[in-house]
């Protein structure tokens, strides 16, 4: 499973070697200054809006790649039932991250409050 995790002014993703095969993604890296917000969606298959492409997509089940909507493109790691990491981001190649995780809400306490502190 993708996991969010913070090092010294950066956000990175990063993804399992079968998320990458089966989503044609790679890890993501941005500085922290990019990050617009951060919030928890109860639902990431839902989440997930626009055309798939690349990616894999097993609807209602697990979603993996990017997801592109006019003018926007959001990568996508998502399993049915599990809290979901939203990430919106400015200046980047995608403009949001989804990301489930079983610890989401901490997940993104952690981030807003690293985020809180460097404002």
């Amino acid at each position: 499973m993708a996991t969010i995790e913070t090092t010294s002014g950066t956000l990175r993703v990063s993804l399992t070697r079968t998320e990458k095969v089966l989503g044609l993604l790679r890890d993501l890296e941005v500085p922290l200054s990019a990050v617009r917000s951060v919030a928890v969606v109860p639902d990431g298959v839902a989440a997930a809006r626009g055309v798939r492409a690349p990616g894999l997509g097993l609807p209602g089940l697990r979603l993996i790649g990017t997801w592109r909507r006019r003018g926007s493109r959001t990568l996508v790691s998502v399993r049915r039932g599990r809290p979901t990491v939203r990430v919106e981001l400015a200046g980047q190649c995608h403009d949001t991250v989804l990301v489930s995780a079983d610890d989401a809400a901490a997940v993104a306490a952690a981030l807003d409050a690293q985020l809180a502190g460097r404002r």
